[in-house]
């Protein structure tokens, strides 16, 4: 939950009451692959080849588009560095013809990806890569075949880059991954809010709900992707409802009057929503079985408790709360009990998230007039922050959970938002998409 909506909702309740370090081994003689290794320190990126994939018939063109994606899906980690086209010259005319190690040294390439597209059917293509360490002149791991509609060649691209992303640095994949976020548009104090869903980098956009449609906040993946959690205001009051992404099909999870749900998410199963409910006096965090549609409460205070989010495993749920006197970061186990307050610098804290990876808890921090995206540890230790700016808000995690996505806003009656990347040392910051906020990465795709 981002930090306006927190101080619109106390209002509203009020009137409802009255460094990332690249280490590349792998020389001539000494290494039996090319590696890099993930630690702190100054980015170093390493040097790739990406000549425009071999193709036969009329796929010219969708070869080169296939090459790009590639090549911005390595670049935009910061990890990589495509050579230039112009520069490439060994020209490969087949996939399986012997590769010229020397002419790629020579351009100083420290690994190659050699690839092929060819039609497989009726609007069907099949695409073939093979990656090599230049200095060693050996592959690296053996040659993969993808095979799809001619439609979907950019999530093909995707899966080839979360390859060999994967192959060189061992982390997990997260390319081939997608966006939920709420588009913007019109004056800031009349702001139309529609939720769509795009891939990672951005392209192949889709808008899930109508334009001048009510205002709609803080979408959440199901864990399959399938479906999305999200707040709406539809009712006169925030309401959590479920939609069905195919379908487009969406209903209601809490209809009980007199109360306001919001800032949903799912329990890593699918099968739960834990959330925070506004009734009585006060806002606690609650979990529904969405089979049964029975909500159980886990807090219990006179505060207001929200933004929850489950542990990777289930069995704890990290939230923010005032209930201190200020917004911090506390921990509950799954089923309810104490809370335990972790977060323990200056300033306030909210909009938490778990690492699909278990070991970092990303959130907003607020201190002397600036906002940031940081990461800790689950007990509190290891407090890093990321951003800084007017306001950065509501991080989202890569499947890898190596990137964050956050919203930044600009001040002023002018003032936008814009969906912002980068990594957990803090590099790496891109803007992703303008007009934008609210964002929720899913899971690697099938």
């Amino acid at each position: 939950m981002n930090n306006t909506n927190f101080y619109f909702l106390k209002f509203l309740f009020s009137i409802y009451l009255g460094s990332l370090f690249v280490i590349i081994s792998g020389g001539e003689v000494a290494s039996k692959t090319l590696k890099i290794e993930v630690t702190n320190g100054v980015i170093e990126p390493l040097l790739i080849a990406i000549p425009k994939f071999i193709n036969s018939g009329n796929l010219n063109a969708l070869a080169e588009n296939f090459s790009a994606v590639v090549a911005d899906d390595l670049e935009g980690t910061g990890l990589f560095r495509s050579i230039p086209l112009e520069t490439k010259i060994s020209k490969p005319m087949s996939f399986d013809s012997p590769i010229q190690f020397s002419d790629w040294k020579s351009i100083n390439a420290q690994a190659l990806i050699l690839g092929s597209v060819e039609v497989s059917g009726v609007n069907q293509i099949s695409v073939k890569f093979r990656l090599f360490d230049v200095f060693s002149q050996a592959p690296i791991k053996g040659g993969l075949k993808f095979s799809g509609p001619e439609k979907g060649w950019r999530r093909i691209a995707h899966k080839v880059a979360d390859e060999v992303y994967f192959r060189i640095t061992n982390e997990r994949k997260y390319f081939d991954s997608r966006i939920a976020f709420v588009a913007e548009e019109g004056p800031k104090n009349n702001r139309q809010k529609r939720l769509v869903v795009m891939d990672y980098d951005g392209a192949g956009q889709t808008f899930l709900t109508k334009k001048g449609g009510s205002i709609v906040l803080a979408p959440r993946f199901s864990p399959d992707g399938t479906k999305l959690l999200f707040t709406s205001y539809k009712s006169g009051f925030p309401r959590i409802y479920l939609l069905d992404i195919a379908s487009r099909k969406t209903v209601s999870l809490h209809k009980e009057l007199g109360t306001m749900s919001f800032s949903p998410r799912f329990s890593p199963d699918g099968r739960d929503v834990v959330y925070s409910l506004f009734k009585g006096s006060n806002a606690d965090i609650y979990r529904l079985n969405i089979a049964s549609n029975y909500a159980s409460r886990l807090t219990s205070s006179t505060a207001i408790d929200t933004a929850p989010s489950f542990s990777p495993d289930g069995k704890m749920i990290v939230f923010e709360s005032d209930r201190s006197g200020s917004q911090q970061l506390y921990l509950i186990d799954s089923s309810g009990g104490d809370a335990k307050r972790i977060s323990l610098g200056k300033g306030r804290y909210g909009s938490p998230v778990w690492s699909p990876k278990g070991d970092l808890i990303a959130f907003t921090k607020q201190n002397n007039g600036r906002f940031h995206i940081g990461i800790m540890r689950a007990d509190g230790s290891q407090e890093r922050l990321l951003t800084a700016s007017f306001l950065d808000d509501g991080a989202t995690w890569a499947p890898n959970g190596r990137v964050v996505m956050f919203t930044r806003t600009t001040p002023g009656s002018g003032g936008s938002s814009t969906l912002y990347s980068v990594d957990i040392k803090g590099r790496n910051l891109k803007p992703v998409r303008a007009n934008s906020s609210d964002p929720t990465w899913s899971t690697l795709l099938n």
